[in-house]
Protein backbone atom coordinates (compact mmCIF):
# COMPACT_ATOMS: atom_id res chain seq x y z
CA UNK A 1 0.00 0.00 0.00
CA UNK A 2 1.34 3.41 -0.89
CA UNK A 3 1.69 6.11 1.83
CA UNK A 4 0.31 9.74 1.70
CA UNK A 5 1.79 12.83 3.35
CA UNK A 6 -0.23 15.85 4.60
CA UNK A 7 1.10 19.27 3.59
CA UNK A 8 -0.33 21.15 6.56
CA UNK A 9 2.25 20.24 9.24
CA UNK A 10 5.16 21.02 6.95
CA UNK A 11 3.69 24.37 5.90
CA UNK A 12 3.02 25.20 9.50
CA UNK A 13 6.63 24.44 10.33
CA UNK A 14 7.75 26.67 7.50
CA UNK A 15 5.58 29.58 8.72
CA UNK A 16 6.91 29.21 12.22
CA UNK A 17 10.48 29.33 10.98
CA UNK A 18 9.69 32.29 8.81
CA UNK A 19 8.08 34.36 11.57
CA UNK A 20 11.00 33.64 13.87
CA UNK A 21 13.33 35.61 11.60
CA UNK A 22 13.88 39.30 12.40
CA UNK A 23 11.19 41.32 10.69
CA UNK A 24 13.60 44.05 9.69
CA UNK A 25 15.80 41.66 7.73
CA UNK A 26 13.08 40.30 5.45
CA UNK A 27 10.44 41.72 3.17
CA UNK A 28 7.16 40.09 2.22
CA UNK A 29 8.55 39.10 -1.16
CA UNK A 30 11.48 37.31 0.43
CA UNK A 31 9.18 35.41 2.79
CA UNK A 32 6.98 34.29 -0.13
CA UNK A 33 10.03 33.04 -2.04
CA UNK A 34 11.16 30.99 0.94
CA UNK A 35 7.68 29.49 1.34
CA UNK A 36 7.54 28.53 -2.35
CA UNK A 37 10.96 26.88 -2.09
CA UNK A 38 9.90 25.00 1.03
CA UNK A 39 6.69 23.80 -0.66
CA UNK A 40 8.63 22.52 -3.68
CA UNK A 41 10.97 20.64 -1.36
CA UNK A 42 8.02 19.03 0.43
CA UNK A 43 6.48 18.01 -2.90
CA UNK A 44 9.79 16.44 -4.00
CA UNK A 45 10.06 14.44 -0.78
CA UNK A 46 6.45 13.22 -1.18
CA UNK A 47 7.13 12.04 -4.76
CA UNK A 48 10.17 10.04 -3.61
CA UNK A 49 8.19 8.36 -0.82
CA UNK A 50 5.41 7.41 -3.22
CA UNK A 51 7.87 5.86 -5.69
CA UNK A 52 9.80 3.84 -3.09
CA UNK A 53 8.59 0.16 -2.51
CA UNK A 54 6.98 -0.56 0.81
CA UNK A 55 8.71 -3.37 2.71
CA UNK A 56 7.61 -5.15 5.82
CA UNK A 57 10.42 -5.74 8.22
CA UNK A 58 11.06 -9.37 9.12
CA UNK A 59 9.85 -10.27 12.56
CA UNK A 60 12.47 -10.71 15.16
CA UNK A 61 13.17 -14.18 16.55
CA UNK A 62 10.48 -15.39 18.86
CA UNK A 63 7.69 -13.50 17.06
CA UNK A 64 6.21 -16.56 15.19
CA UNK A 65 3.98 -17.65 18.05
CA UNK A 66 6.62 -19.93 19.58
CA UNK A 67 8.48 -19.77 22.81
CA UNK A 68 12.28 -19.82 22.67
CA UNK A 69 12.22 -23.48 23.76
CA UNK A 70 9.78 -24.37 20.95
CA UNK A 71 11.99 -22.59 18.42
CA UNK A 72 15.02 -24.59 19.60
CA UNK A 73 13.03 -27.85 19.37
CA UNK A 74 11.98 -27.01 15.80
CA UNK A 75 15.61 -26.46 14.88
CA UNK A 76 16.57 -29.83 16.39
CA UNK A 77 13.82 -31.59 14.35
CA UNK A 78 15.00 -29.88 11.16
CA UNK A 79 18.58 -31.04 11.77
CA UNK A 80 17.43 -34.63 12.44
CA UNK A 81 15.28 -34.67 9.29
CA UNK A 82 18.17 -33.48 7.15
CA UNK A 83 20.40 -36.11 8.72
CA UNK A 84 17.86 -38.84 8.02
CA UNK A 85 17.55 -37.77 4.39
CA UNK A 86 21.32 -37.85 4.01
CA UNK A 87 21.45 -41.30 5.62
CA UNK A 88 18.78 -42.69 3.27
CA UNK A 89 20.64 -41.30 0.28
CA UNK A 90 23.95 -42.75 1.46
CA UNK A 91 22.38 -46.21 1.92
CA UNK A 92 20.65 -46.16 -1.47
CA UNK A 93 17.17 -46.15 0.12
CA UNK A 94 16.03 -42.77 -1.16
CA UNK A 95 13.19 -43.23 -3.65
CA UNK A 96 12.81 -46.92 -2.75
CA UNK A 97 9.31 -48.42 -2.44
CA UNK A 98 8.68 -51.95 -1.11
CA UNK A 99 5.30 -53.65 -1.51
CA UNK A 100 3.94 -57.17 -1.62
CA UNK A 101 0.95 -59.47 -1.66
CA UNK A 102 -0.11 -63.02 -0.79
CA UNK A 103 -3.23 -64.94 -1.77
CA UNK A 104 -3.62 -68.38 -0.16
CA UNK A 105 -6.28 -70.09 -2.28
CA UNK A 106 -8.55 -73.13 -2.09
CA UNK A 107 -9.62 -74.84 -5.35
CA UNK A 108 -12.09 -77.62 -6.09
CA UNK A 109 -11.95 -79.20 -9.58
CA UNK A 110 -14.68 -81.78 -10.17
CA UNK A 111 -13.25 -83.53 -13.25
CA UNK A 112 -9.76 -83.77 -11.76
CA UNK A 113 -11.22 -85.12 -8.51
CA UNK A 114 -9.20 -82.56 -6.60
CA UNK A 115 -9.91 -80.27 -3.65
CA UNK A 116 -6.91 -78.57 -2.14
CA UNK A 117 -5.31 -75.45 -0.80
CA UNK A 118 -3.10 -73.92 -3.49
CA UNK A 119 -0.13 -71.86 -2.34
CA UNK A 120 3.43 -71.65 -3.70
CA UNK A 121 2.99 -74.91 -5.58
CA UNK A 122 4.93 -75.76 -8.70
CA UNK A 123 7.15 -78.82 -9.04
CA UNK A 124 5.48 -80.99 -11.67
CA UNK A 125 2.31 -78.86 -11.60
CA UNK A 126 2.21 -77.18 -15.01
CA UNK A 127 0.20 -74.08 -15.91
CA UNK A 128 -3.53 -74.82 -16.23
CA UNK A 129 -6.66 -72.73 -15.78
CA UNK A 130 -7.07 -74.22 -12.28
CA UNK A 131 -3.38 -73.73 -11.47
CA UNK A 132 -2.40 -70.32 -12.82
CA UNK A 133 -1.31 -67.03 -11.21
CA UNK A 134 -2.92 -67.47 -7.80
CA UNK A 135 -1.67 -69.03 -4.58
CA UNK A 136 1.24 -66.59 -4.84
CA UNK A 137 3.59 -64.76 -2.49
CA UNK A 138 4.98 -61.62 -4.14
CA UNK A 139 7.60 -59.12 -3.00
CA UNK A 140 8.07 -56.02 -5.11
CA UNK A 141 10.96 -53.51 -5.04
CA UNK A 142 10.78 -50.24 -6.96
CA UNK A 143 13.29 -47.41 -6.97
CA UNK A 144 13.51 -44.15 -8.89
CA UNK A 145 16.79 -42.27 -9.01
CA UNK A 146 17.21 -38.50 -9.13
CA UNK A 147 17.93 -38.78 -12.86
CA UNK A 148 14.49 -40.34 -13.41
CA UNK A 149 15.65 -43.94 -14.01
CA UNK A 150 13.23 -46.53 -12.62
CA UNK A 151 14.31 -49.93 -11.31
CA UNK A 152 11.84 -52.76 -10.64
CA UNK A 153 12.33 -56.24 -9.22
CA UNK A 154 9.33 -58.47 -8.48
CA UNK A 155 9.93 -61.82 -6.80
CA UNK A 156 7.26 -64.54 -6.96
CA UNK A 157 8.59 -67.98 -5.95
CA UNK A 158 7.07 -71.00 -7.75
CA UNK A 159 4.16 -69.14 -9.34
CA UNK A 160 5.64 -66.15 -11.24
CA UNK A 161 6.49 -65.84 -14.92
CA UNK A 162 10.09 -66.89 -14.28
CA UNK A 163 8.94 -70.12 -12.66
CA UNK A 164 7.14 -71.06 -15.89
CA UNK A 165 9.93 -70.58 -18.43
CA UNK A 166 13.25 -70.88 -16.61
CA UNK A 167 12.55 -72.03 -13.05
CA UNK A 168 13.50 -68.72 -11.43
CA UNK A 169 11.74 -66.78 -8.67
CA UNK A 170 11.93 -63.55 -10.70
CA UNK A 171 8.55 -62.43 -11.99
CA UNK A 172 9.85 -59.11 -13.34
CA UNK A 173 13.29 -57.54 -13.47
CA UNK A 174 13.41 -54.36 -15.51
CA UNK A 175 14.91 -50.88 -15.73
CA UNK A 176 13.36 -47.83 -17.39
CA UNK A 177 15.75 -45.09 -18.47
CA UNK A 178 14.54 -41.60 -19.53
CA UNK A 179 15.84 -40.56 -22.93
CA UNK A 180 14.83 -37.09 -24.18
CA UNK A 181 12.40 -36.56 -21.26
CA UNK A 182 10.67 -38.46 -18.46
CA UNK A 183 7.86 -39.50 -20.84
CA UNK A 184 10.21 -41.05 -23.40
CA UNK A 185 11.99 -44.09 -21.97
CA UNK A 186 14.02 -47.16 -22.81
CA UNK A 187 12.59 -50.15 -20.94
CA UNK A 188 14.78 -53.27 -20.68
CA UNK A 189 14.80 -56.63 -18.90
CA UNK A 190 12.26 -59.35 -18.14
CA UNK A 191 8.77 -57.88 -18.58
CA UNK A 192 5.49 -59.76 -17.91
CA UNK A 193 3.08 -59.92 -20.84
CA UNK A 194 0.75 -56.92 -21.23
CA UNK A 195 -2.00 -58.54 -23.35
CA UNK A 196 -5.66 -58.01 -22.49
CA UNK A 197 -7.66 -56.39 -19.72
CA UNK A 198 -6.66 -58.74 -16.91
CA UNK A 199 -3.50 -58.37 -14.85
CA UNK A 200 -1.15 -61.15 -13.84
CA UNK A 201 -0.99 -60.59 -10.09
CA UNK A 202 -4.04 -61.43 -7.93
CA UNK A 203 -4.49 -58.13 -6.06
CA UNK A 204 -5.38 -56.36 -9.33
CA UNK A 205 -8.00 -58.88 -10.52
CA UNK A 206 -11.65 -59.16 -9.55
CA UNK A 207 -11.83 -62.98 -9.79
CA UNK A 208 -9.48 -65.78 -8.76
CA UNK A 209 -8.90 -67.51 -12.10
CA UNK A 210 -8.07 -65.80 -15.39
CA UNK A 211 -10.11 -65.72 -18.57
CA UNK A 212 -9.56 -68.30 -21.32
CA UNK A 213 -7.84 -65.80 -23.61
CA UNK A 214 -5.33 -64.94 -20.89
CA UNK A 215 -4.61 -68.61 -20.18
CA UNK A 216 -4.40 -70.00 -23.73
CA UNK A 217 -3.65 -67.14 -26.16
CA UNK A 218 -1.33 -64.75 -24.33
CA UNK A 219 2.47 -65.00 -23.92
CA UNK A 220 4.04 -65.37 -20.47
CA UNK A 221 6.77 -62.72 -20.51
CA UNK A 222 9.30 -60.94 -22.72
CA UNK A 223 13.05 -60.52 -22.30
CA UNK A 224 14.25 -57.61 -24.37
CA UNK A 225 14.19 -53.86 -25.03
CA UNK A 226 11.12 -51.63 -25.42
CA UNK A 227 10.66 -47.96 -26.30
CA UNK A 228 8.10 -46.51 -23.85
CA UNK A 229 6.45 -43.22 -24.89
CA UNK A 230 3.62 -41.35 -23.11
CA UNK A 231 1.99 -38.35 -24.77
CA UNK A 232 -1.15 -36.91 -23.23
CA UNK A 233 -3.85 -39.59 -23.29
CA UNK A 234 -1.73 -41.96 -25.40
CA UNK A 235 0.77 -44.55 -24.14
CA UNK A 236 2.84 -46.45 -26.70
CA UNK A 237 5.26 -49.33 -26.10
CA UNK A 238 7.12 -51.27 -28.76
CA UNK A 239 10.33 -53.23 -29.11
CA UNK A 240 12.04 -56.57 -29.71
CA UNK A 241 12.38 -59.43 -27.26
CA UNK A 242 12.79 -63.14 -26.61
CA UNK A 243 9.38 -64.79 -26.27
CA UNK A 244 8.85 -66.80 -23.06
CA UNK A 245 12.55 -67.41 -22.54
CA UNK A 246 15.53 -65.71 -20.94
CA UNK A 247 17.75 -66.84 -23.83
CA UNK A 248 16.80 -68.20 -27.24
CA UNK A 249 17.88 -71.69 -28.24
CA UNK A 250 20.65 -72.37 -30.71
CA UNK A 251 19.65 -71.51 -34.26
CA UNK A 252 16.90 -69.09 -33.21
CA UNK A 253 18.52 -65.72 -33.78
CA UNK A 254 15.40 -63.67 -34.49
CA UNK A 255 13.62 -61.81 -31.66
CA UNK A 256 9.89 -61.18 -31.90
CA UNK A 257 8.39 -57.75 -32.51
CA UNK A 258 6.05 -56.71 -29.68
CA UNK A 259 3.93 -53.60 -29.14
CA UNK A 260 1.02 -52.20 -27.14
CA UNK A 261 -0.88 -48.93 -27.58
CA UNK A 262 -3.25 -47.55 -24.91
CA UNK A 263 -5.63 -44.60 -25.02
CA UNK A 264 -7.23 -43.31 -21.81
CA UNK A 265 -10.23 -41.18 -22.75
CA UNK A 266 -10.58 -40.33 -19.08
CA UNK A 267 -10.17 -41.89 -15.70
CA UNK A 268 -13.09 -44.25 -16.36
CA UNK A 269 -12.78 -45.40 -19.97
CA UNK A 270 -10.19 -46.33 -22.53
CA UNK A 271 -8.92 -48.98 -24.92
CA UNK A 272 -5.73 -50.70 -26.00
CA UNK A 273 -4.39 -53.12 -28.56
CA UNK A 274 -1.36 -55.39 -28.71
CA UNK A 275 0.56 -57.31 -31.31
CA UNK A 276 3.33 -59.89 -31.58
CA UNK A 277 5.07 -61.04 -34.77
CA UNK A 278 7.99 -63.43 -35.06
CA UNK A 279 8.94 -67.00 -34.25
CA UNK A 280 7.87 -68.95 -31.19
CA UNK A 281 8.41 -72.42 -29.77
CA UNK A 282 6.48 -75.05 -31.71
CA UNK A 283 5.74 -78.10 -29.60
CA UNK A 284 4.18 -79.98 -32.52
CA UNK A 285 7.49 -79.74 -34.41
CA UNK A 286 9.31 -81.55 -31.62
CA UNK A 287 7.61 -84.84 -32.52
CA UNK A 288 8.07 -87.53 -35.13
CA UNK A 289 6.06 -90.19 -36.94
CA UNK A 290 6.64 -93.79 -38.06
CA UNK A 291 7.33 -94.59 -41.72
CA UNK A 292 7.09 -98.07 -43.21
CA UNK A 293 10.53 -98.83 -44.68
CA UNK A 294 9.18 -101.60 -46.92
CA UNK A 295 11.35 -104.16 -45.16
CA UNK A 296 10.39 -106.93 -42.75
CA UNK A 297 12.10 -108.40 -39.76
CA UNK A 298 12.92 -112.07 -39.09
CA UNK A 299 9.32 -112.72 -38.13
CA UNK A 300 8.02 -111.19 -41.32
CA UNK A 301 6.65 -108.09 -39.60
CA UNK A 302 7.08 -104.68 -41.32
CA UNK A 303 9.89 -102.47 -40.09
CA UNK A 304 9.00 -98.84 -39.27
CA UNK A 305 11.42 -95.95 -38.98
CA UNK A 306 11.02 -93.01 -36.59
CA UNK A 307 11.11 -89.92 -38.82
CA UNK A 308 10.85 -86.23 -37.80
CA UNK A 309 7.96 -84.23 -39.19
CA UNK A 310 8.67 -82.38 -42.43
CA UNK A 311 9.89 -78.89 -41.63
CA UNK A 312 10.36 -79.83 -37.98
CA UNK A 313 12.04 -77.20 -35.88
CA UNK A 314 11.76 -75.73 -32.44
CA UNK A 315 10.37 -72.37 -33.61
CA UNK A 316 7.92 -71.36 -36.33
CA UNK A 317 6.34 -68.10 -37.42
CA UNK A 318 3.43 -66.75 -35.36
CA UNK A 319 1.20 -63.69 -35.29
CA UNK A 320 -0.87 -62.52 -32.32
CA UNK A 321 -3.30 -59.57 -32.31
CA UNK A 322 -5.56 -58.37 -29.49
CA UNK A 323 -7.93 -55.48 -28.68
CA UNK A 324 -9.31 -54.64 -25.22
CA UNK A 325 -11.36 -51.85 -23.63
CA UNK A 326 -12.84 -50.79 -20.30
CA UNK A 327 -15.71 -48.57 -19.14
CA UNK A 328 -16.42 -47.61 -15.51
CA UNK A 329 -19.47 -45.58 -14.55
CA UNK A 330 -20.87 -45.35 -11.04
CA UNK A 331 -21.18 -48.84 -9.51
CA UNK A 332 -20.62 -50.60 -12.86
CA UNK A 333 -17.32 -51.77 -14.35
CA UNK A 334 -17.19 -53.31 -17.84
CA UNK A 335 -14.19 -54.95 -19.55
CA UNK A 336 -13.89 -56.63 -22.95
CA UNK A 337 -11.29 -58.30 -25.12
CA UNK A 338 -10.95 -59.88 -28.59
CA UNK A 339 -7.89 -61.95 -29.52
CA UNK A 340 -6.61 -63.65 -32.68
CA UNK A 341 -3.60 -65.88 -33.24
CA UNK A 342 -1.95 -68.23 -35.70
CA UNK A 343 1.23 -70.29 -35.81
CA UNK A 344 2.76 -72.13 -38.72
CA UNK A 345 2.91 -75.90 -38.38
CA UNK A 346 1.67 -75.86 -34.76
CA UNK A 347 -1.72 -77.58 -35.10
CA UNK A 348 -2.54 -80.72 -33.14
CA UNK A 349 -3.46 -82.71 -36.26
CA UNK A 350 -0.88 -83.62 -38.91
CA UNK A 351 -0.82 -86.17 -41.71
CA UNK A 352 1.70 -87.66 -44.11
CA UNK A 353 4.47 -86.23 -41.98
CA UNK A 354 3.45 -82.64 -42.76
CA UNK A 355 2.75 -80.21 -39.94
CA UNK A 356 -0.38 -78.11 -40.35
CA UNK A 357 -1.04 -74.53 -39.29
CA UNK A 358 -2.91 -73.63 -36.10
CA UNK A 359 -5.38 -70.76 -36.04
CA UNK A 360 -7.66 -69.49 -33.27
CA UNK A 361 -9.68 -66.54 -31.97
CA UNK A 362 -11.61 -65.70 -28.84
CA UNK A 363 -13.76 -63.17 -26.96
CA UNK A 364 -13.91 -62.36 -23.25
CA UNK A 365 -16.07 -59.97 -21.25
CA UNK A 366 -16.37 -59.10 -17.56
CA UNK A 367 -19.09 -57.10 -15.79
CA UNK A 368 -18.84 -56.07 -12.13
CA UNK A 369 -21.37 -54.26 -9.95
CA UNK A 370 -20.80 -52.68 -6.51
CA UNK A 371 -23.60 -54.05 -4.35
CA UNK A 372 -22.17 -51.98 -1.50
CA UNK A 373 -19.02 -49.85 -1.38
CA UNK A 374 -17.15 -52.96 -0.14
CA UNK A 375 -19.00 -55.85 -1.82
CA UNK A 376 -18.77 -56.41 -5.58
CA UNK A 377 -20.54 -59.00 -7.75
CA UNK A 378 -18.66 -60.19 -10.84
CA UNK A 379 -19.58 -62.15 -13.98
CA UNK A 380 -17.15 -63.18 -16.73
CA UNK A 381 -17.86 -65.01 -20.01
CA UNK A 382 -15.25 -66.40 -22.44
CA UNK A 383 -15.50 -68.10 -25.82
CA UNK A 384 -12.63 -69.66 -27.83
CA UNK A 385 -12.99 -70.91 -31.42
CA UNK A 386 -10.29 -73.49 -32.16
CA UNK A 387 -11.38 -76.13 -34.70
CA UNK A 388 -8.78 -75.80 -37.47
CA UNK A 389 -6.57 -78.87 -37.97
CA UNK A 390 -7.57 -80.48 -34.70
CA UNK A 391 -7.04 -77.33 -32.70
CA UNK A 392 -3.89 -75.77 -31.32
CA UNK A 393 -3.30 -72.67 -29.23
CA UNK A 394 -0.26 -70.70 -28.09
CA UNK A 395 1.95 -73.34 -26.45
CA UNK A 396 -0.72 -76.05 -26.80
CA UNK A 397 0.02 -78.27 -29.83
CA UNK A 398 -1.40 -81.40 -28.20
CA UNK A 399 -4.64 -82.74 -26.76
CA UNK A 400 -4.97 -81.46 -23.19
CA UNK A 401 -7.55 -83.17 -20.98
CA UNK A 402 -7.13 -80.72 -18.07
CA UNK A 403 -7.58 -77.48 -20.02
CA UNK A 404 -10.06 -79.02 -22.48
CA UNK A 405 -8.00 -78.33 -25.61
CA UNK A 406 -7.90 -80.47 -28.75
CA UNK A 407 -10.07 -83.33 -30.03
CA UNK A 408 -12.84 -84.97 -28.03
CA UNK A 409 -12.61 -88.68 -27.20
CA UNK A 410 -15.50 -91.14 -27.03
CA UNK A 411 -15.84 -94.19 -24.82
CA UNK A 412 -14.56 -96.55 -27.52
CA UNK A 413 -11.40 -94.51 -27.99
CA UNK A 414 -12.49 -92.90 -31.26
CA UNK A 415 -12.33 -89.17 -31.97
CA UNK A 416 -15.68 -87.41 -31.55
CA UNK A 417 -15.68 -85.19 -34.68
CA UNK A 418 -12.64 -86.51 -36.50
CA UNK A 419 -8.92 -86.14 -36.01
CA UNK A 420 -8.79 -82.83 -37.87
CA UNK A 421 -11.50 -81.03 -35.87
CA UNK A 422 -10.64 -79.34 -32.59
CA UNK A 423 -13.08 -78.43 -29.84
CA UNK A 424 -14.53 -74.98 -29.29
CA UNK A 425 -14.42 -73.83 -25.67
CA UNK A 426 -16.37 -71.57 -23.35
CA UNK A 427 -16.22 -70.60 -19.68
CA UNK A 428 -18.61 -68.72 -17.39
CA UNK A 429 -17.59 -67.46 -13.95
CA UNK A 430 -19.75 -65.96 -11.20
CA UNK A 431 -17.96 -64.46 -8.23
CA UNK A 432 -17.84 -61.89 -5.48
CA UNK A 433 -15.08 -59.96 -3.80
CA UNK A 434 -15.30 -58.18 -0.46
CA UNK A 435 -12.95 -55.42 0.67
CA UNK A 436 -12.48 -56.37 4.32
CA UNK A 437 -10.04 -53.52 4.98
CA UNK A 438 -7.67 -51.36 2.94
CA UNK A 439 -5.22 -54.26 2.49
CA UNK A 440 -7.43 -57.40 2.54
CA UNK A 441 -9.84 -58.77 -0.09
CA UNK A 442 -11.92 -61.94 0.17
CA UNK A 443 -12.81 -63.65 -3.14
CA UNK A 444 -15.24 -66.40 -4.17
CA UNK A 445 -15.66 -67.84 -7.66
CA UNK A 446 -17.87 -70.52 -9.20
CA UNK A 447 -16.77 -71.41 -12.72
CA UNK A 448 -18.18 -73.70 -15.40
CA UNK A 449 -16.06 -74.69 -18.39
CA UNK A 450 -17.54 -76.37 -21.44
CA UNK A 451 -16.83 -77.50 -24.99
CA UNK A 452 -18.67 -78.87 -28.03
CA UNK A 453 -16.70 -82.13 -27.69
CA UNK A 454 -15.82 -84.34 -24.70
CA UNK A 455 -12.38 -82.90 -23.96
CA UNK A 456 -12.29 -82.78 -20.13
CA UNK A 457 -10.68 -85.81 -18.57
CA UNK A 458 -12.79 -87.23 -15.71
CA UNK A 459 -10.07 -88.81 -13.60
CA UNK A 460 -12.28 -90.89 -11.34
CA UNK A 461 -14.18 -92.53 -14.22
CA UNK A 462 -11.35 -92.71 -16.74
CA UNK A 463 -13.52 -91.03 -19.38
CA UNK A 464 -14.04 -87.62 -20.99
CA UNK A 465 -16.86 -85.07 -20.57
CA UNK A 466 -18.03 -81.92 -22.33
CA UNK A 467 -18.04 -79.79 -19.17
CA UNK A 468 -16.37 -79.28 -15.83
CA UNK A 469 -17.06 -77.28 -12.66
CA UNK A 470 -14.60 -75.42 -10.47
CA UNK A 471 -14.99 -73.57 -7.20
CA UNK A 472 -12.40 -71.30 -5.62
CA UNK A 473 -11.94 -69.14 -2.52
CA UNK A 474 -9.00 -66.91 -1.69
CA UNK A 475 -7.80 -64.16 0.62
CA UNK A 476 -5.58 -61.49 -0.94
CA UNK A 477 -3.50 -59.50 1.54
CA UNK A 478 -1.27 -56.74 0.21
CA UNK A 479 0.80 -53.87 1.55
Amino acid sequence: MKRSISHAPLLGLGLALATALPAAAQTNDEILKELRALRERVNELERKLQQAPVTTPAPAPGQWGMTPEQARELNRIAVKAEGLQDSLADQGLKGLKISGQMDPTWIYNRAQDNASFVFLNNGDARYTYDNSYFGMAVLDFEKETESGARWKLTLAPERGTGALFNGSIVHEASVSIPLTDLQTRLWLGQIPDWTGYEYTLPAQNKLITHNLLFDTMAPTAYTGAVLDVARGKWWLRGGIANLNTARNTSGNKQPVLIYRVDYAKGEYSGFGFTGLHGKGANYAADGSYLVDTGNVDANGDPIFEDTPFAGAGRTTAMHLLEFDAYFIRGDWSLFGQVSYGQQKGAAIFSSDGVLRDARWWGVSGTAAYKVTPRLEAVMRTDVVRNTKNGGGLLGYSFDDGINGIGRGLLGDGSVAKGEAVGANRYAVSLGMNYLFDESTIFKLELRRDGADQPVFEVVRKGSYAKSNNLFGASVVVSF
